[in-house]
């Protein structure tokens, strides 16, 4: 038993060196955030120091000296389309995030090294945009936090937020170029064997006013596949923002020829949602003449007839929809539609 046990001991450096580290709680728990803004994901990972009564400001966190925003390794942001920062423009990829605090302005710094352990190793020779931004007074925060502050479809405000202050840090997305190259890409996929997916992707050039002679191209190619109802409504836009009236007139007129009902419909919502309520009464019209025999075309039309202000025709078409409807929860709702209108 003695020799066993000499054994053992003599073993014990090695056998110890080998057994894994167990894994507890950290006392900056680690914490990630992220926000989509058009196509493009930011993604922030980081950890979450406490302030503990401590004096954060120019005490933990030193003045003048390069900080981790944040514990632990340093925090990360990632990106996964460019992004404009300070008027540099980062490509996609993932960011060392670091900052320089003072008693006034701040410095917001996107590192090319992402696996830094803080900001220990820090190299300023690594920089790739830098940004003086302005800490703000904010609600006590106990643990520090970052959010993604007034959304849009251009950009987005990622805030550092811990005691009382916030750290605003506006990031810019183009996201019309953004979308743009994402239709290139997905056109080299199945979307590219069918007529609807070169209409839809001209069709969104054309509403967002962007790359318009390459949506032409897409649309003339989904129209020489097959001539559709979105297509030939794409080319009609297209033509009416070069000044050609009465081609996309004519085109429109051949449209409502091959539309079937739910297509007539869908883009009369589509207008309405472009507050071209007459145009979208237009449709709906030519939905009833078409369909006289459907509740959902009278429904629509009674709607955008509301919307227009013209009670008397809104109350006339929702009570061809509910003479016409059988589903009992759609009675309801028109019924609840048509007492508005009283």
């Amino acid at each position: 038993m003695r020799r066993f046990a000499l054994a053992l001991f003599t073993a014990a450096p090695l056998l110890f060196a080998q057994v894994p580290p167990l894994v507890l709680p950290e006392e900056s728990p680690r914490a990630q955030v992220s926000q989509r803004v058009g196509l493009t994901d930011i993604d922030v990972t980081y950890h979450r120091p406490a302030v503990k009564g401590r004096k954060v400001w120019g005490g933990l966190v030193p003045y003048g000296k390069v900080w981790r925003a944040g514990a632990n390794e340093n925090t990360v942001v990632a990106f996964s389309t460019p992004v404009t920062v300070g008027g540099t423009t980062l490509p996609a990829g993932r960011y060392g995030l670091h900052m320089l605090p003072t008693a006034t302005d701040w410095t917001v710094i996107f590192s090319s090294q992402s696996q830094a352990w803080g900001s220990f190793s820090y190299d300023p020779k690594e920089d790739l945009a830098r940004v003086k931004v302005m800490p703000q007074a904010a609600e006590p925060t106990e643990r520090l936090v970052y959010t993604f502050d007034d959304p849009s479809d251009q950009g987005v405000a990622l805030s550092l937020r811990w005691e009382k202050l916030r750290v605003p840090i506006p990031l810019a997305v183009d996201t019309r170029q953004v979308v743009v190259a994402s239709l290139r890409d997905q056109l080299r996929g199945l979307p590219r064997f069918t007529p609807e997916g070169w209409a839809a992707a001209a069709g969104w050039c054309v509403r967002h006013d962007v790359n318009l002679d390459e949506a032409q191209a897409w649309v003339d190619r989904s129209l020489a596949m097959r001539e559709t109802f979105g297509g030939l409504r794409v080319k009609a836009a297209l033509l009416d923002k070069k000044g050609d009236a009465q081609g996309a007139e004519a085109l429109r007129a051949k449209a409502l020829t091959l539309a079937s009902e739910a297509e007539v419909n869908q883009q009369g919502y589509a207008l309405l949602a472009q507050n071209k309520v007459d145009e979208a009464i237009r449709l709906f019209q030519r939905n009833v003449k078409d369909h006289p025999d459907s509740w959902n075309v009278y429904d629509s039309l009674a709607e955008a007839c509301a919307l227009k202000g013209d009670k008397a025709q809104a109350t006339a078409n929702y009570q061809k929809a509910l003479d016409l409807v059988k589903q009992e929860d759609q009675r309801t709702r028109i019924r609840e539609e048509l007492a508005k209108l009283k």
